[in-house]
This record gives C-alpha cells, sequence and structure tokens, in this order.
C-alpha cells in the first residue's frame, strides 16, 4: 500500500517535475471512489454551495455545513491529502475568527489542511498564525469566486501586465507567509506559468494553462453531473446526468410495469414456514367469523 500523501510529497512533486492530480468531493462515496483513482489532493470546495446544495454563488455555505461535508469526505479517504475550503465570511473578520474556524475543519471534521482566497493583509497574517500553529494552508489567487461581485463576475485574472505583476507579487507573498500550495484559477496560461517558475512550492491550476505544477476541476463538472453550465476550461470525461437519467426512466418503466422488483430481487418464506403461516391465517379468519356471528 503507498503511503499517504503529505505537503511533503507536493514538494517532492514539485522537485521532480510530477504533475498534482487534484479534485473536489462533498461526500464519502465520492471521496472513496477518487482516493481508490489515486488523486492526490481531494478539495472540499465551498462549490458545494453550487453543485451540491443548489445556490447561485459560494456565499450561502455555512462553516457548519463545509464541516458536516468535509467530515464525510475524511471518513471515505486513506492516501489523499484533504483540504477544506474556509467559505465566505468565515475568516474575513480577524485573526481569531480564521484561527477559530480553521481549527475545526482539523479538530472536528480531521482534514489535512485548509485553502482560503486572496493575499490581503489579514489573509497574509492568517496564513502565518495558522501555519505557525501547524495547520497548513493552501493559497488561491486569479479569479476567487467568495469575490465574484467585486469583481464583476466569472472574469479572467492578470490580463493587463499591471495585474499579471501584482498576482505575482502576490502568490510570492502567500508562499512567504508559509502556503505550501497555490490554486491559480482562471489566470492567463503564461502569467500561470510564471508564478510556478518562480514559486518553491506548487501551483495547482484551474482554468489556468499547462503550465502549473497540477490541475484541478469540480469533479461533478468532470463526470457531467452539474450541468447547470460548463465554464471554457473544464474537460467532460463523462455525461453522468444523462446516463443517470437513462438508468432512472427505465427503473420507472419496470416499476409501472410490474417487471421490477422480480422474484430474484425478492425474499420468500420456506415452504414449510409458508404452510404453517396459511394455517395460521385460516385460523385467524375462522375467529374472526365467529366473533362476527
Amino acid at each position: 500500500m503507498s503511503k499517504a500523501v503529505s505537503t511533503l510529497t507536493f514538494q517532492k512533486y514539485k522537485r521532480e517535475g510530477r504533475k498534482i492530480v487534484a479534485l473536489t468531493a462533498y461526500d464519502y462515496s465520492t471521496a472513496k471512489i477518487l482516493d481508490r483513482s489515486g488523486v492526490d489532493l481531494i478539495l472540499v470546495g465551498d462549490s458545494l454551495a453550487m453543485v451540491a446544495l443548489g445556490h447561485q454563488t459560494t456565499h450561502a455555505v455555512t462553516m457548519d455545513e463545509m464541516v458536516h461535508h468535509t467530515q464525510a469526505v475524511t471518513r471515505g479517504v486513506t492516501k489523499a491529502f484533504v483540504v477544506a475550503d474556509l467559505p465566505f465570511m468565515s475568516y474575513q473578520v480577524d485573526v481569531i475568527q480564521a484561527i477559530t474556524n480553521a481549527g475545526r475543519f482539523v479538530k472536528e471534521a480531521q482534514a489535512h489542511a485548509v485553502k482560503l482566497e486572496g493575499a490581503t493583509r489579514l489573509n497574509i497574517e492568517v496564513v502565518e498564525r495558522l501555519v505557525g500553529m501547524g495547520i497548513p494552508v493552501m493559497g488561491h489567487l486569479g479569479f476567487t469566486p467568495q469575490s465574484i461581485h467585486a469583481l464583476g463576475g466569472n472574469r479572467v485574472q492578470g490580463r493587463s501586465a499591471e495585474d499579471a505583476y501584482k498576482l505575482i507579487h502576490d502568490a510570492m507573498a502567500l508562499e512567504a507567509a508559509g502556503c505550501f500550495s497555490i490554486v491559480l484559477e482562471m489566470v492567463p496560461a503564461m502569467v500561470a506559468e510564471k508564478i510556478s517558475q518562480k514559486l518553491a512550492i506548487p501551483t495547482v491550476g484551474i482554468g489556468a494553462g499547462a503550465g502549473c505544477d497540477g490541475q484541478i476541476l469540480v469533479t461533478d463538472d468532470l463526470l457531467g453531473k452539474y450541468t447547470d453550465f460548463q465554464p471554457r476550461f473544464v474537460r467532460r470525461y463523462a455525461n453522468l446526468a444523462e446516463t443517470c437519467q437513462q438508468a432512472i426512466e427505465c427503473y420507472s418503466n419496470d416499476v409501472r410495469d410490474g417487471a421490477f422488483p422480480n422474484e430474484g430481487e425478492s425474499f420468500a418464506l420456506t415452504e414449510d414456514e409458508e404452510k404453517r403461516l396459511q394455517e395460521l391465517l385460516r385460523k385467524s379468519n375462522n375467529t374472526h367469523s365467529e366473533v362476527s356471528c
């Protein structure tokens, strides 16, 4: 059995040029499949809000919901490294709030690390404090979904030289603060590659080109299960929404036609027990008939 993945594993991958494979999970069964498939990093993302809970943005998901789903994921994992997303307004108030909520993920949900978005002065301090306490932190730059309203929608970030320069320096600041890795989302490929080359820690891209040290997608997007929209950077490897719908329609037809369940899918009494039951029912019927008279 191979060893469990750790932050040291990602450093080794970076040195060796081996790509990190990352995906999202929100439940036990999905986590087990990803773990058995050899996925290196599983993110319990705040995309949970949209993909699993039906919200329009990531803002609505709560800490309690994130902890609940992270607990389910960690129960299904033996080797992959599990990172939990700190949801909107769970770390933006002050350092104490951030430490408290990050601690919940590690203590209550057994997550290996947490992720936060942006490189504000507060975030840098939060990263330093958490890392100092032994909680690994993953950064997130580029398009940061929790800032969707401030960014004006789902927009690629770092398209001007000035914005790209700021992203590079933000990445370096997060590395200096102690992040073990940084997600780069919806960033021009050349900018993401430059960041990846400058950092000693690995980058994990989503819509950021092939120059990153690894890639992450939302599993439900990859499998074609979540179909509300398909980002440009998503490659669908299956169409589970269609497959599941066809299977459920077949099941519905079988139920309505009486074809499900069949004899092999049902349970039976032994011949002796069936005879005894018939006798008990016969006696019961006779008794009821006498009472009625």
